[in-house]
């Protein structure tokens, strides 16, 4: 637009001058040239317009917007149009509880009642993008700031319309994956409703009150305390068992013996014994006997 403007300010002006009485009537044709050409240079540029790889472009003429949606690439345009970018590729919008972390400054978790009366801080990101089909209502029915408009107030309210549904405890650990994928189809269905697309909901962190976090590691202290009790009991168990099988092999063995040997056979051994050790080279005397006969007395330097 500045190249027509300047072009046909040109054209005026070789226009003026073209008077034979004036001093630059000789430059008169050269301002209308150049004016031609600037102007034809700023008509084309006017009708061209390139959007960028991952961008859809949507034409506004006087308060009128188009349906047709501008591609990656170069279009023809009415160089009367205002054309307006939209991002096409994935964005993402971040509430947190961690300065500096989220979309906005400060401390932007969302905090919710569940269903046992307690307050959840939960901190969230949501990964989604426009349908590029879809920019040219959403830039007649929202405009460019769709995300403070739609993406974070939607957002916001479905988490604690359908946190409502769970217990504290529940949201922190076993119902997790359930409450974020009902909160995915919930939101899913109004991003729809006005032309975005929801890629993937992520559930970053949910923090617990201070109470309910000292009843859980209370809980799980008395749990391990009691796996420990366990733990010992049957080590002792073990060992009862230990026993009481070393104790009937000793009664076993006792049994064998005083049933099992008679009176010549220990007789027997102990005549073996006394003979091995009246081989020894050392001084000895033994006496044999068993109180029945005779003694019978060895001896031994």
């Amino acid at each position: 637009m500045f190249f027509i403007v300047v072009g046909i300010i040109l054209l005026v002006i070789g226009n003026i001058i073209a008077n034979p009485n004036l001093v630059f009537s000789k430059y008169s044709k050269a301002f209308k040239i150049g004016g031609i050409a600037l102007a034809g240079i700023g008509l084309f540029s006017s009708t061209v317009k390139q959007i960028e790889a991952g961008e859809v472009g949507v034409q506004s003429l006087f308060g009128s917007v188009k349906p047709q949606v501008l591609n990656s690439g170069l279009n023809f345009v009415n160089p009367l149009s205002n054309i307006f970018i939209f991002d096409s590729k994935t964005q993402n919008y971040t509430m947190s509880g961690v300065h500096d972390e989220g979309d906005k400054e400060g401390d932007d978790a969302i905090r919710v009642l569940t269903a046992d009366g307690l307050e959840v801080i939960v901190d969230l990101t949501v990964l989604y993008k426009i349908s590029s089909q879809e920019a040219p209502n959403i830039f007649k029915q929202i405009g460019l700031d769709y995300k403070d408009k739609v993406v974070r107030p939607i957002t916001r309210t479905k988490i604690r319309d359908n946190a409502v549904y769970y217990d504290a405890v529940g949201l922190f650990s076993k119902k997790r994956n359930e409450f974020q994928n009902r909160i995915f189809k919930d939101i899913d269905a109004n991003f729809k409703n006005r032309g975005l697309i929801l890629e993937q909901l992520l559930i970053r962190n949910i923090t617990l009150p201070n109470s309910v976090k000292q009843s859980i590691e209370s809980k799980i202290n008395a749990e391990q305390d009691a796996q420990k009790m366990q733990f010992v009991l049957q080590k002792e168990k073990q060992e009862a068992e230990r026993k009481r099988v070393e104790a009937q092999g000793i009664a076993d063995y006792q049994r064998i013996l005083s049933t099992g040997l008679s009176d010549r056979q220990l007789q027997y051994e102990s005549i073996l014994a006394q003979k091995e050790l009246a081989k020894s080279p050392n001084s000895k005397i033994i006496i044999m006997g068993n109180g029945k006969s005779s003694p019978i007395i060895l001896g031994g330097n």
